[in-house]
């Protein structure tokens, strides 16, 4: 099963580009989404990301993110380079995607994929409002473009 998760806060502009990643592949695929695919929106909820990856044969994460290179700038990272152990804090809403991953992986070992790819946006804008930038509305688009041909190229692979 291949699981894509997209991440942020659909209330703070470019935050949001990975959960408008995975409802712009709801609305192209439709009922026409493959079996075996699994699409989900794990807005702000880090820890959701372990329990919905648990399982798959191979995880795609895209979320916003904060480098300081120009807005909508694509960053494709593979998941060997994914592993970041949680500090503990006072809120449930400092365990990122990225600390469900080291946590997903040593809490169900074969059970978590090891085919892990991660899509970060680089976002113009975190202030409170629903509207993407423009670069990052065109980087949401090319994301996209490139998680649906994975979704087909498996579709393709498991074919008959």
């Amino acid at each position: 099963m291949l699981v894509v998760i997209g991440c942020g806060n659909l209330n703070r502009c470019d935050d949001a580009a990975g959960v408008r990643v995975v409802q712009h592949l709801r609305e192209q695929f439709g009922a026409q989404l493959p079996p075996g695919v699994k699409l989900f929106d794990a807005g702000t909820g880090g820890m959701e990301v372990m329990f919905q990856a648990r399982g798959a044969t191979a995880l795609i994460v895209v979320d916003a993110c904060r480098s300081g290179s120009d807005a909508g700038a694509i960053f494709r990272l593979p998941g060997t380079e994914i592993d970041t152990a949680h500090v503990p804090g006072y809120s449930l809403h400092d365990f990122r995607w990225d600390h469900a991953v080291h946590a997903g992986r040593r809490i169900f070992g074969a059970d978590f994929p090891d085919d892990l790819t991660v899509y970060l946006i680089e976002a113009g804008s975190l202030q409170l409002g629903t509207e993407l930038t423009a670069p990052v509305a065109r980087a949401v688009d090319e994301v996209c473009a490139h998680v649906a041909q994975s979704i087909r190229d498996r579709q393709a692979a498991t074919s008959p």
